[in-house]
């Protein structure tokens, strides 16, 4: 692991920390919403209700990038960080920085989009 590893490393950790309590509370929000008719009208229960999809999607956001974290921190212990998935190229550090969890170089990235 070099530097650069160590520090993208560093910037993973702290931010799979902070993820992980976001989910922590963010779990409690998307519990299924319970309103009695009789005391809130029809649009607060539907403003409850988009408060909860809103915060379950939320929550799966939240775990697809922890999973992507794992990956990623995955790579660095074996020394394939910042090396493109698809090529074997170096992915650019502006991209790295921008997403520490990249796992292909911008032009595979593009190559692969959808609708390409």
């Amino acid at each position: 692991m070099n530097v650069d590893d160590a520090c993208f490393k560093v910037l993973l950790l702290a931010r799979r920390a902070e993820l992980e309590s976001i989910a922590a509370t963010g779990d409690a929000a998307a519990q299924a919403v319970e309103l009695a008719r009789i005391r809130v009208g029809r649009l607060s229960r539907i403003d409850a209700l988009q408060g909860r999809a809103m915060a379950q999607a939320t929550v799966a956001r939240g775990r697809l990038e922890l999973i992507r974290i794992g990956a990623t921190l995955e790579r660095i212990e074996r020394g394939e960080f910042g090396a493109c998935a698809f090529r074997g190229e170096p992915i650019t550090p502006p991209r790295l920085e921008f997403d520490p969890a990249a796992v292909a170089s911008v032009s595979c990235a593009q190559a692969r989009a959808p609708g390409r």
